[in-house]
């Protein structure tokens, strides 16, 4: 059997779910099951740490080879949930997308009555790394709001606001259009909690009615249609990413769905 090594390297549960065999969770239930096996020996720990190169299997087969880390801009429709399982049984974004792409995860999340741009990778560590908000990346959204505008405390946003001791970061809010009871916003913000526009638009006596993604960073929705993905190409992840653009391969890899 192959006891815990010393915590170097990856866990061996991250690598099988980079490896897009199945989540961590999943992972850790293969092992305690006595499926997966490191140099031919039956692994029985999940706190396993390897650097370097190993024979890993699962069920007696390798897993996948190396696949290089890419990313997707994807237009998420409402109606979808941003997980690979829903224990509610709502549609989720991965049952959508087409068959032939590799396993992947989200770069953050929309929620289910959200839409517009989703980032999406089949590399954890570059998901990860693009969620950081050391990046200083803006997330841009437009808003439909329905209420009376005030645009002083729309201004004063900018300053942040705190919510039920909740604190939330400086939001540019700007008006777009106005009709009758309705109203077009544009907001940007840096780091978005959960449900935040709709806290903070709800703090304000407005209520969300449309809320759609339109930028994450320097990745942009465009005229993508609903429902569409379309690969980054790698060029422009260099470009963007810098010293910190993921290598044209890897060692470990989510190379399924």
């Amino acid at each position: 059997m192959v006891a815990p090594a010393p915590a170097k390297g990856e866990r061996i549960a991250k690598l099988l779910a980079r490896a897009g065999l199945c989540s961590r969770r999943d992972a850790e239930r293969l092992i305690a099951e006595g499926r997966v096996s490191v140099d031919g020996k039956v692994l029985t720990s999940p706190a396993l740490a390897l650097a370097g190169d190993h024979d890993i299997r699962v069920d007696g087969k390798p897993i996948p080879e190396a696949e290089p880390a890419r990313l997707w801009r994807y237009h998420k429709p409402t109606g979808l949930v941003t997980t690979h399982r829903d224990e509610r049984g709502r549609p989720t974004v991965f049952e959508r997308l087409p068959p032939e792409l590799p396993r992947m995860i989200s770069v953050g999340r929309l929620d289910l009555n959200s839409e517009g741009l989703l980032l999406l990778t089949n590399d954890g560590a570059l998901a990860r790394d693009l969620e950081l908000p050391a990046r200083g990346w803006l997330r841009r959204y437009r808003v439909r709001v329905q209420g009376a505008i005030d645009a002083e405390r729309l201004r004063a946003l900018e300053k942040g606001v705190t919510i039920d001791r909740v604190a939330y970061g400086p939001i540019r809010a700007v008006l777009d259009r106005q009709q009758a009871t309705n109203a077009w916003l544009t907001l940007s913000l840096h780091e978005g909690k959960n449900r935040e526009i709709r806290r903070v638009m709800e703090h304000l006596g407005l209520m969300v009615s449309r809320l759609i993604r339109i930028a994450y960073g320097p990745f942009q929705l465009g005229d993508l249609p609903r429902g569409a993905i379309e690969e980054v190409p790698r060029r422009v992840l260099r470009e963007q990413l810098g010293a910190s653009a993921p290598a044209g391969s890897r060692r470990h890899a989510d190379h399924r769905r």
